[in-house]
C-alpha cells in the first residue's frame, strides 16, 4: 500500500478510533432552511468552528470506480471519521450532511434545480460561522487511468486558504503518498463552494477513482480512516 504511517501516527490514530467508538457524547442538531443539518457541540460562536462537507449525495453520486462504486459514499465515510476526530479533540464541528441525502430545499423539483439548491445550502453553511475553517471532501477522476494522487484546490477569496491547502497537500505526501508531486491549485468559479466561501476553504480531492490501484485503496475502510486522519492532522496544524 506504499508508504505506511509511522508507529507513532498509527498509535495516535488507533487511540482516536477507540475513543470514537466508545464516546457517548450528545451534540445538538440544528436545521437550516429545512435542508442543511448542523452538528455541533456547545458551540462557542467566538471560537473557530470546523465546517465539513462531503461532496455529492442523494441522487448525485459523483464519479465512480470502474465497477460502479460511487464517490458520494466514500466522501461521507471519510468526512464522518474526520468529524469524530475533530470532536474528540475538542473542536466544534458542523457538517453539510451526515447521511446519504441531497440537502436541497423541500419542494424543489428537477435534478438541475435540486443540485443548484443543494450547492446554495452548502455554501450557506460554509459562510454561516465567522472565522470558520471549511473543508470539502471529494474524489477525482480522469479519462486516463494512469493519474493518481491527492490534490488540494483553493480560491483567492480568503488569504488563508492557500496556506491551508499547502498544509493538507504536505500531509498527504508525508502520511500516504510520498511520490505525490501534485501542486495545490487555485480554482475559479467552477468550484462554487471554495470560490464563494468567505472563510478559509479547501476542496480536497483525495485520489483518483479512475486509477484502479488508488480506487482499490479508497474503497477500503482502513485506508479511508488513514485519509481521514491525514485531513484531521492538517486541519489541526492549520488552526494551531
Amino acid at each position: 500500500m506504499g508508504f505506511e504511517f509511522s508507529r507513532y501516527r498509527t498509535a495516535v490514530f488507533s487511540a482516536l478510533a477507540v475513543l470514537a467508538s466508545a464516546a457517548m457524547i450528545h451534540y445538538a442538531v440544528e436545521k437550516i432552511d429545512s435542508a442543511v443539518y448542523v452538528n455541533t457541540g456547545e458551540a462557542d460562536m467566538g471560537g473557530r468552528i470546523i465546517v465539513l462537507d462531503c461532496g455529492h449525495g442523494g441522487m448525485d453520486g459523483g464519479c465512480s470506480t470502474a465497477d460502479g462504486i460511487t464517490e458520494k459514499g466514500i466522501n461521507l465515510n471519510i468526512m464522518l471519521s474526520v468529524r469524530d476526530m475533530c470532536r474528540l479533540y475538542g473542536y466544534d464541528t458542523a457538517v453539510t450532511r451526515d447521511r446519504d441525502i441531497s440537502i436541497h430545499d423541500s419542494g424543489v423539483t428537477g435534478v438541475r434545480n435540486q443540485k443548484v439548491s443543494d450547492m446554495e445550502n452548502r455554501l450557506e453553511l460554509f459562510n454561516k460561522f465567522p472565522d470558520a475553517v471549511c473543508l470539502s471532501i471529494h474524489q477525482n477522476t480522469y479519462t486516463d487511468p494512469k493519474f493518481s494522487g491527492a490534490q488540494m484546490f483553493y480560491s483567492a477569496t480568503n488569504p488563508e486558504s492557500e496556506r491551508f491547502a499547502l498544509i493538507l497537500q504536505n500531509k498527504f505526501v508525508q502520511n500516504l503518498q510520498p511520490e505525490n508531486m501534485r501542486e495545490t491549485k487555485l480554482c475559479g468559479k467552477e468550484l462554487y463552494l471554495c470560490y464563494f466561501c468567505n472563510n478559509p476553504a479547501v476542496m480536497a480531492e483525495c485520489g483518483f477513482l479512475s486509477n484502479p490501484e488508488e480506487a482499490s485503496k479508497l474503497t477500503n475502510e482502513a485506508y479511508q480512516q488513514q485519509v481521514a486522519y491525514t485531513l484531521f492532522s492538517g486541519l489541526n496544524e492549520f488552526i494551531n
